[in-house]
């Protein structure tokens, strides 16, 4: 493809015609982008999942003004990760573990919770610039494999993406420490992402969390839920780095590096 694009295919089937096509360039959903480059999918985003740099600066991994600096200095060059190593603020495996975590986050939600219309852009690159490039028979399986955990644990995808109620007399207290944590953010305005952004968490361990707890009947869909998601959380405060998948995540690194 050499132009912009419109089409009503599915996001999986185009996805993999622009992998066969080793195309460069970005795929909009109506509810992400997926960035690619040579046919690998390099990064991704959507407002239903925290942005890297909301992971690393409210978990303490890095310093807000480092990753602005990091943003100012090299965003126009697409090197602001190699600016982070570079410059000391990570380390290339931990860069490389925290920005897999949020890719997969982000496709998940991209291509869960799109629409019919689709549009390819060729030539446009991501200004993080490519951290290592994954392929996209490995982002689509990834991808099911989430959906399907978290249909087992509750069907209804509304959970993901809909500002959430608690239920009459829900105490925190009384949950595991991880499940207590996000159930004491649900306030009937915050969305998962937004949970998720505020205990620096990953997007689909705080997903798994709020599915069982709908499925214990102790949070729900708020209502009215405004119809455009807001990604960060004014004031939250810092939290610990959650690593829960650091061994799948390594797995799948192992994995990368015998393609």
């Amino acid at each position: 493809m050499t132009t912009s694009a419109c089409t009503d295919g599915s996001a999986p089937d185009l996805l993999g015609t622009l992998a066969a096509d080793h195309a460069t360039g970005a795929l909009s959903t109506e509810s992400g982008i997926f960035y690619l480059a040579a046919g690998h999918v390099v990064h991704v985003e959507s407002p239903y999942s925290p942005g890297l740099g909301d992971l690393l600066t409210r978990s303490g991994a890095v310093d807000p003004a480092g990753w602005w600096e990091a943003v100012e200095r090299a965003g126009a060059g697409h090197r602001v990760a190699r600016h982070l190593v570079d410059s000391g603020s990570l380390t290339t495996g931990a860069l490389e573990l925290c920005h897999l975590g949020a890719l997969f986050d982000a496709a998940y939600c991209a291509l869960a919770h799109g629409g019919a219309t689709l549009r390819f852009r060729p030539g446009v690159a991501h200004w993080l610039g490519a951290v290592r490039p994954v392929p996209v028979a490995t982002v689509l399986r990834e991808s099911c494999r989430r959906r399907a955990l978290l249909h087992r644990i509750w069907p209804d995808p509304a959970v993901d993406t809909a500002p959430l109620t608690r239920a009459p007399g829900a105490d925190p207290a009384e949950l595991p420490p991880r499940r207590g944590r996000t159930l004491a953010l649900v306030d009937g305005a915050r969305t998962a992402a937004q949970i998720a952004s505020a205990l620096a968490h990953r997007t689909f361990h705080t997903l798994v969390e709020l599915r069982r707890l709908a499925a214990d009947g102790l949070v729900a869909p708020a209502p009215h839920p405004p119809t455009t998601p807001v990604r960060s959380v004014p004031g939250a405060g810092g939290a610990a780095w959650d690593e829960p998948d650091t061994a799948l995540l390594r797995r799948l690194l192992d994995a990368l590096e015998g393609l």
